[in-house]
């Protein structure tokens, strides 16, 4: 069965993880999947084992704590986020294996783009000539997952120079804007989503 996939448009970071933390914990084993395509006002994250030495200069930015896994990003206008609400026993993949599906999605949709991007065995992401253009942030509860990814489309980059992206001093980021791509974030969620589901299939 595909995911259910649910546009949230824009929504404030804290409800809709909260949203996320409550659908993981009411969900059984007969629940479907779902994934949330979602932007975030400006907002600063901090994962499970992040680290505020990494926020530099945030100006007035909130940050938040989540419970994902990784450091510190950043989340505005103009960025795709798809929240990955699955259930990893049923679908028989680890953790791992969720991440390169991620990842491989995301390369994959900007290839479709004549954008050549790579993974990185020891940064998960996913990275155009040595700059980060995607994110990836999990959690994992009972067997199922949330949080999930973020492509850089056509956002202000600046609040990423005023933190330490990913717990890494000196990353640059990008996006497809600055790489000469013109898409509504709409359009690139639509692509991102169909690879994903087509990779969830049996």
């Amino acid at each position: 069965m595909s995911p259910t996939v649910r546009q949230l448009n824009q929504q404030p970071y804290p409800d809709t993880w909260r949203a996320m933390q409550d659908f993981t914990v009411q969900r059984s084993p007969d629940t479907a999947d779902e994934l949330w395509v979602v932007e975030h006002p400006p907002v600063y994250t901090l994962g499970l084992s992040g680290k505020r030495e990494h926020l530099l200069n945030i100006s007035n930015i909130p940050v938040v704590h989540s419970d994902r896994g990784g450091q510190v990003t950043y989340h505005g206008p103009g960025q795709l986020v798809i929240y990955t609400l699955l259930d990893i026993k049923r679908l028989k993949i680890n953790i791992r294996e969720l991440v390169d599906l991620l990842e491989n999605t995301m390369i994959a949709t900007l290839a479709d783009y004549g954008i050549s991007a790579q993974a990185r065995a020891e940064a998960p992401g996913v990275y155009v000539q040595g700059k980060k253009i995607g994110s990836i942030g999990l959690r994992i509860k009972n067997h199922c997952s949330y949080h999930g990814l973020s492509l850089n489309n056509a956002m202000d980059l600046r609040p990423f120079s005023h933190i330490n992206p990913c717990g890494y001093s000196g990353l640059e980021m990008t996006q497809l804007a600055d790489l000469g791509v013109h898409t509504d974030t709409a359009d690139l969620a639509a692509l991102v989503i169909a690879k994903i589901t087509s990779a969830l299939q049996p």
